[in-house]
């Protein structure tokens, strides 16, 4: 049975789907529908979303959310605060003020930075899972999922999916990638996911990873970019310092069983060298990685050197 494709833009990105079912474009449309309304909900950039709710109330009262989005808040206040801020959910006035990637970006001056600073504090999420509501303890503050939000919503495609008997397929969300099952279309039946290149085309890889049921996510620095008086600020700020992170890293794909795992260790490995990067993979039970530095040399986790095809 052939891959049935289904494509659009959404997101900011662009979404292919692909599946083998007998009623494969009728799963396709569903699983639209379950995007647009996952989006609906959890846009940090849409002023009826639950989850602007939630920032417009800061300081103000509780807002009771969706399960989904309260299990999704809770994911990534743990991570935030284990991680240090590698990873922080609570950074959305620090990314509202920056806008790489928006028509409207520029180089904040030093004075905004700093008066962002004090609103970007994962701590001050106050969750009450008994009624389920997520309150901002100071005005301003704003939670951003973008690094999440993905992730989760690939989980919840493939176990749509699934559920309907899917048994082979592809999510791809912007580069996120998850597969379901092994490949129909591969002679030894496992899937390519390709590494892209840095500052290059889309589609310019440097290598592929073999995947069967898994998820690659790259976190990359050549995402989205501001150029001001010759200097280039890439949109993966620092929770500590409020500017881009400064790192010898390109980019970071991670390779696991569920794309938000993928999603989490992509944003929280980005602040190391990429041998520690590389360290920390080998020493985390259920995930691999590639980690591209600057000038393209490419460091593989131990259980990827027969996984990974170098591109000649």
């Amino acid at each position: 049975m052939v891959l049935t494709t289904e494509s659009y833009k959404m997101m900011g990105t662009h979404v292919t789907l692909q599946i083998t079912h007998p009623n494969a474009k009728s799963l396709l449309k569903h699983a639209h529908n379950i995007l647009i309304d996952l989006e609906k909900r959890f846009n940090a950039n849409d002023n009826a979303s639950n989850l602007m709710k939630i920032n417009q109330n800061a300081g103000k009262k509780a807002v009771r959310v969706d399960d989904d989005l309260f299990y999704l808040i809770k994911i990534g206040k743990m991570y935030s605060i284990a991680s240090l801020l590698n990873l922080n959910i609570a950074i959305g006035p620090l990314v509202k003020l920056w806008r790489i990637g928006f028509k409207d970006a520029r180089r904040p001056s030093d004075q905004e930075i700093n008066a962002v600073l004090e609103l970007i504090d994962p701590q001050k999420i106050h969750l009450n899972e008994e009624k389920q509501t997520v309150y901002l303890s100071r005005v301003g503050m704003e939670i951003d999922l973008g690094a999440l939000a993905k992730g989760y919503f690939a989980d919840i495609l493939k176990d749509f999916f699934i559920s309907k008997g899917v048994k082979h397929g592809i999510i791809n969300l912007g580069g996120n990638v998850l597969t379901i099952g092994d490949s129909n279309t591969q002679p030894d039946h496992q899937w390519r996911v390709g590494i892209q290149r840095l500052n290059r085309n889309r589609g310019d890889i440097l290598g592929a990873v073999k995947v069967v049921d898994e998820s690659v996510v790259t976190s990359g620095i050549y995402e989205r970019c501001l150029n001001v008086d010759g200097k280039t600020y890439h949109h993966i700020l620092d929770s500590r310092t409020g500017f881009p992170i400064f790192t010898e890293i390109g980019s970071i794909s991670i390779i696991s069983k569920t794309s938000l795992d993928c999603e989490i260790w992509a944003t929280i490995l980005f602040h190391n060298t990429c041998q520690e990067a590389i360290g920390h993979i080998n020493n985390t039970p259920g995930i691999e990685g590639v980690v591209v530095d600057l000038d393209e040399n490419v460091y593989l986790s131990a259980g990827l050197h027969h996984r990974f095809i170098a591109r000649d």
